[in-house]
């Protein structure tokens, strides 16, 4: 029997997806599940490494009988995932040794100064393409190995193993300790020319090579899955962003998307040589197919936006879910003078400031809940604005179209605003799970489903565009009065 479908386990930070595609790229089968949030202290994150593995086997079970499939039907299987999120495991009984470390904990902060040292944030750009910062594994994987001599030794030895989601979950299929080029380079570990582990690196940094997994191209078969799936190619991984690039088929020099999630992030395609950033954005992998030669990217990462609404919902009441967001902020014409910065974990690209915490700026006793959920909705737009100033100026090329995905697409407000803010059309696919179809077509690209890029590329479709109406002027008043506001947040916390 042929196989009829590709699937793709995209692992996120707030949850665990199996999705199911068909030949033509269309949904068939969706399940997915949330795991927990884990607090310890402030600006602390974690999450539960099996509870993310048993939720994986569950959504698989689920995806697979709402399709009425059976792995026979699965040419391939992709996996998309948070990519900088630290599991360390043990070799000999396949438990975590910790919580797994989230992209978005601080708790690395005065490690990351004391690794720049005199030459600062910027002391390992040139070969890993990254600023020293909380966000990337490398740290983290620092972290808890001075947390015990013990733990340091084992790992030297190579029993205890490193791996972002990615690793932890193909580790868990096939028993490969492996990565791909696109989480490797978000480790500050990678050397972006080679590709490899990078001694000097990892010396630095103070990470035994024995603990990391092989770096492979991030459309390849790694190995047969077990369990649920029994007997279906592993055959690509891609961080979460990389992987809606390639969804999005951004394969020529020049193309790029943004992805609304939890966080945000846009990513531009750089061609086939790494292209050095000025502005405060990173230089990563955006995918490399098997025998072919990596792809590289800049990339604006923005910490807080979906999870901005997550937060106001959970924390202030204002909504009872996220989808009301738009309806409340749509009760008033404008933000009536408030601004919301949400550097809770700091301020990613284009600042790099863990020193910053977030304000809600400009209050009077005028503003009411409408406005600020407006200031909600006009904090992600603006933060990207940021990014695509410094997009343009190292590329020195001026955005022509937003490609966006992600669930926050869904808000006809926001994308509105945002083309306005950006003076630029914001284009929204018909597949916005771009993030999982990425997976999907890497993987099936690795196993022949589908025969090349060009094909992909053939099946993207436009679901609907914003044109930008705002008022030129307007639009830059807005923009000085948004830059005050992320100048309140600096320097807060110590």
């Amino acid at each position: 029997m042929t196989a009829r479908f590709i699937a793709a386990i995209d692992q996120s930070t707030t949850s665990s997806r199996c999705m199911i595609f068909d030949a033509a790229g269309a949904i068939v089968a969706v399940a997915q599940k949330e795991h927990r949030q884990i607090y310890p202290r402030p600006g602390w994150v974690e999450h539960d490494a099996e509870e993310i593995w048993a939720n994986v086997e569950a959504v698989v079970a689920g995806a697979l009988a709402k399709a009425d499939a059976a792995p026979a039907d699965i040419a391939a299987v992709g996996i998309t995932n948070q990519r900088e999120t630290t599991v360390v495991w043990s070799k000999a009984t396949g438990k975590p040794i910790a919580g797994a470390i989230v992209w978005q904990d601080t708790r690395t902060d005065k490690l990351a100064a004391e690794l720049g040292g005199e030459a600062g944030q910027d002391r390992f750009r040139a070969a890993a393409g990254l600023p020293l910062a909380t966000y990337f594994s490398g740290p983290k994987i620092r972290w808890l190995l001075d947390q015990s001599p013990d733990v340091r030794a084992a790992a030297e030895r190579g029993e205890l193993l490193f791996g972002t989601i990615d690793s932890w979950l193909i580790w868990k299929l096939t028993g490969r300790h492996v990565t791909d080029v696109t989480n490797a380079s978000r480790s500050l570990l990678m050397n972006l020319a080679t590709l490899d582990w990078d001694d000097a690196l990892l010396d630095a940094i103070g990470v035994p090579r024995a603990m990391l997994p092989e770096i492979r191209p991030s459309a390849e078969v790694y190995g047969v899955a077990r369990g649920a799936l029994e007997g279906v190619p592993v055959a690509a991984a891609l961080g979460d962003q990389q992987a809606a690039l390639f969804g999005q088929t951004c394969f020529e020099p020049g193309e790029g998307k943004c992805t609304y999630g939890t966080g945000s992030f846009l990513l531009v395609n750089t061609g086939t040589k790494p292209v050095a950033s000025t502005n405060g954005l990173l230089t990563t992998v955006a995918y490399q197919v098997a025998g072919q030669p990596a792809v590289y990217a800049l990339e604006g990462s923005i910490a807080v936006t979906g999870s901005l609404v997550q937060w106001v919902r959970d924390n202030l009441g204002l909504i009872k879910t996220a989808a009301e967001i738009e309806p409340l902020a749509r009760t008033v014409d404008d933000n009536g003078g408030c601004y919301f910065v949400p550097a809770f974990a700091g301020l990613f690209a284009p600042h790099w400031r863990s020193d910053a915490r977030g304000v809600i700026a400009g209050l009077t006793g005028y503003v009411t809940k409408g406005h600020i959920a407006r200031a909600v909705l006009e904090a992600v737009a603006w933060q990207t604005r940021e990014v695509v100033d410094a997009m343009a100026a190292d590329s020195g090329a001026p955005l022509g179209v937003l490609k966006a995905d992600g669930g926050m697409t869904a808000n006809t407000l926001l994308m509105q605003f945002q083309a306005d803010v950006l003076d630029a059309p914001v284009v929204r696919p018909a597949v916005t799970e771009t993030t999982a179809l990425g997976a999907a077509y890497a993987a099936g690209l690795a196993v022949g489903f589908w025969p090349d890029l060009a094909t992909l590329k053939a099946q993207w479709r436009k679901d609907a565009e914003w044109t930008p109406s705002m008022d030129a002027g307007l639009r830059e008043r807005e923009y000085a009065q948004w830059k005050k506001a992320v100048q309140r947040t600096l320097g807060w916390a110590e």
